[in-house]
């Protein structure tokens, strides 16, 4: 393959008549593989998908409790998101400590707004369960415990794709393929 016909992956000379992003010429720029992991698999990664996948539960445990009245419901938010936000923290070190020692990540302006983010993402996931320990099951629901419900999913998604925009357009955080 020609190097006209090659994409240009930021590695190596830039070819003529194309521009090269600078930063990219950066030593280390291209180490972006996990350093926490447990057999190559990235614990951030991991551990990321409990707090979403609660966040959206809160949301649909409120919105169940609306539906049925049945308190039942009230608890199970308080649950979900408490596990979101104490999960998330951990989630949260995880990738603080990669974003720190990995360069290629720490180098990439789209990783510290990823950070960024989801830091706002874990005030809000702790904003939610301390509402709700502070003012009760019932009484937690309408209006902020949704409101705030519905902030943290949609913060969720907005962190979650920029997540997803780091791992699958720059394979941060991920490891190395064998081979």
């Amino acid at each position: 393959m020609t190097d006209d016909r090659r994409r240009d992956s930021g590695n190596g000379p830039p070819r003529r008549g194309r521009l090269q992003d600078p930063i990219a010429l950066i030593p280390h720029y291209s180490i972006t593989e996990s350093r926490i992991a447990i057999a190559g698999h990235p614990i951030h990664a991991m551990l990321v998908a409990f707090p979403v996948a609660l966040a959206f539960c809160t949301f649909g445990t409120d919105a169940l409790y609306l539906w049925t009245g049945d308190a039942f419901w009230a608890r199970a938010a308080i649950w979900a998101a408490g596990a979101a936000f104490l999960i998330g923290l951990l989630a949260g070190l995880v990738g603080t400590v990669e974003l720190l020692m990995v360069p290629g990540i720490r180098l990439r302006a789209a990783s510290w707004t990823h950070f960024v983010i989801a830091m706002t993402l874990l005030s809000i996931l702790g904003l939610n369960w301390g509402y709700r320990l502070h003012s009760g099951a019932d009484e937690a629901v309408l209006p902020y415990g949704l409101l705030i419900s519905a902030l943290a999913m949609g913060m969720t998604a907005l962190t979650g794709w920029h997540g997803g925009k780091l791992v699958f357009e720059y394979q941060v955080g991920s490891s190395k393929p064998s081979g």
